[in-house]
């Protein structure tokens, strides 16, 4: 059983990735219209990486060689001018492009230098730079990335180095751990989103999604570390505790981790698994595998909320109410609920729908049912991975 205790495994961390390699990527939304989801394998390679359910995988990606292309373009640069990139390392700027500077949204630093070398054309933006226009800027910036400001302003000149030195560090991007490496050893699963919207006359994707599904090879390395979820784990398996999992679309990915830790390690205690997505056919991730753990009982029920296969969406929060009356006598017996995903809008409507049950079979008060849950959350029976 893989532990919390400290081991001689390698280190591997920001200065120091391992290197995986992509091995397999499966479309999960076939059929889907709306949305592209992903699973992706990386072989570990032997590492003796190490990482339990509730990790997350800290990857660094790559940009889009073609929007480099086009900021080289609106640079006039041809792309092998040598400069230092955010790392400190000597390269040609193409290569600093692609795989060192954060090329998308522009920040502050940017359009202050954009705003200094435009002058009086540029007076819009600077407006939009004071304290007092920030909802105004964020209406601005919403959809724009820096090859648009670039393209605005066709005339300026830039040097090479003065473009990198105002650029940010492309940074890591984190993904919560869809396998258990007691179910698969040297392997380490993902379910990611392809983010792509079209803005501004041009198609905007998310920087690792788009590389990992669109532009990374089989056999592709994948620099990596694994940042620990400390605040998310299982009971230990001789525990008999219920545990709630609460996970639509990507929020999926820890509770597989969970499911595939559970079976392999014949964990006790109840478990139930709430997931929702816009279409039962095309979008209900991992189907088989929930199948099969019914089965043999690592999971004791799945309920399943689908937004838009009907007039009414239904999304989790809904089936959290329905199931009411179930969940507060598994509350009652001490289950640990985890909730996973949207921190905007779904971690909330859960957290209200949850308030309410507790509210309502409880026969508590409003002020009741919130002390209810805080005990929950002090007692670390009310946990959330949510971004």
């Amino acid at each position: 059983m893989i532990t919390d205790t400290p081991s001689s495994a390698p280190v591997f961390n920001r200065k120091n990735p391992l290197l995986a390699k992509l091995a397999r990527r499966q479309l999960l939304t076939v059929g889907c219209e709306e949305k592209e989801t992903w699973h992706f394998e990386l072989e570990l390679l032997g590492s003796g990486m190490e990482f339990l359910p509730g990790d997350s995988l800290a990857v660094f990606p790559q940009n889009d060689p073609d929007l480099v292309a086009d900021i080289l373009g609106a640079l006039h640069l041809t792309g092998d001018e040598v400069v230092t990139d955010p790392n400190g390392v000597e390269m040609p700027i193409r290569q600093a492009l692609i795989e060192s500077c954060s090329i998308t949204a522009p920040d502050k630093k940017f359009l202050n230098k954009l705003v200094e070398k435009a002058g009086d054309t540029a007076t819009d933006i600077a407006r939009l730079l004071q304290p007092d226009h920030k909802d105004a800027l964020t209406h601005f910036l919403w959809g724009r990335e820096i090859v648009d400001c670039l393209l605005q302003f066709p005339s300026l000149v830039w040097e090479p180095q003065e473009f990198v030195d105002i650029l940010k560090k492309l940074n890591v991007r984190l993904y919560s751990i869809a396998s258990s490496l007691a179910a698969n050893p040297d392997q380490c699963h993902l379910t990611v989103a392809l983010v792509q919207y079209e803005s501004h006359g041009r198609l905007r994707q998310g920087v690792c999604s788009s590389w990992l599904a669109r532009r990374a090879e089989e056999e592709t390395p994948v620099p990596c570390f694994i940042t620990p979820g400390k605040g998310f784990r299982l009971p230990e398996p001789d525990e008999d505790v219920p545990i709630i999992m609460v996970g639509p679309g990507t929020g999926i990915a820890p509770f597989r981790a969970f499911l595939q830790h559970r079976q392999a390690t014949k964990a006790k205690g109840k478990a139930w698994l709430f997931f929702g997505e816009i279409h039962s056919d095309s979008c209900y991730f991992y189907a088989d595998e929930w199948d099969s753990y019914l089965e043999d009982g690592t999971l004791d029920r799945v309920t399943t909320a689908w937004s838009r296969d009907q007039a009414e969406k239904i999304y989790v929060q809904h089936k959290i109410t329905e199931n009411g009356a179930d969940l507060w006598e598994w509350l009652e017996e001490g289950a640990i609920v985890y909730v996973c995903g949207d921190a905007e809008r779904m971690a909330p409507d859960v957290d209200k729908a949850l308030h309410d049950l507790i509210a309502k079979y409880g026969e508590k008060s409003t002020e009741e049912a919130a002390a209810y849950v805080e005990q929950m959350r002090k007692d670390k029976r009310y946990r959330r991975d949510v971004y």
